[in-house]
């Protein structure tokens, strides 16, 4: 049996902002293993989150990112359920980072559920005659659009981006994690994203 030791507490802690005795708690339950103890984590992550997800979120913050030379700028609510979250250090840390994301891969929307159906429909269009120009059969058409359209929202969609900093987690993994840590519904609720000229 593989002795956990504090400095492979501490590690996953770094990885993943979970708290000390859940990060030995998950080293425990995997024997050590690094990589499950991180998804197990995540899991638990989200978990809570569902747990949380239908609480109402009527507090929070309103963070605001400017871009070095002030030609970007992007404003971002995220919603909390009680003042004492909305002060919190970490949850405004996350604000800023989501108002930073939001400044570098310019999503259209927070969930997919947000994006204008024209769009989508748009965009499935595009992606047909792009198939039936290339000579694909009818039949495997539409398991092609409905690839693409994954990748689409995975771009599009706040929640489902690769997070800037770290592409092994989504913007959603990110939330998902500080729930877990502070214990509060938490919510991105809308965003704005200036740019000069645009």
């Amino acid at each position: 049996m593989t002795t956990i030791t504090s400095k492979m507490v501490k590690e996953l802690r770094d990885k993943t902002n979970a708290g000390m005795m859940d990060c030995k708690k998950a080293l425990t339950e995997t024997g050590g293993d690094m990589e499950k103890a991180v998804d197990l984590l995540r899991q638990k992550g989200l978990a809570v989150a569902q747990k949380r997800a239908g609480r109402a979120t009527s507090e929070g913050y309103i963070a605001t990112y400017i871009h070095g030379d002030g030609k970007l700028g992007v404003m971002v609510e995220v919603g909390c359920e009680t003042d004492f979250v909305a002060k919190n250090d970490d949850f405004r840390t996350f604000a800023r980072e989501i108002a930073m994301q939001i400044a570098a891969a310019n999503p259209a929307a927070v969930k997919r559920e947000d994006i204008p159906g024209e769009l989508i429909e748009r965009e499935r269009e595009i992606y047909r005659n792009q198939a039936l120009e290339s000579g694909k059969p009818e039949n495997i058409v539409d398991k092609i659009i409905s690839g693409k359209m994954e990748k689409f929202f995975s771009e599009v969609t706040l929640m489902e981006q690769k997070y800037i900093k770290d592409p092994d987690l989504t913007v959603q993994d990110l939330l998902n994690e500080l729930v877990a840590k502070l214990g509060e519904n938490i919510s991105v609720k809308r965003f704005s994203r200036f740019q000069v000229g645009a």
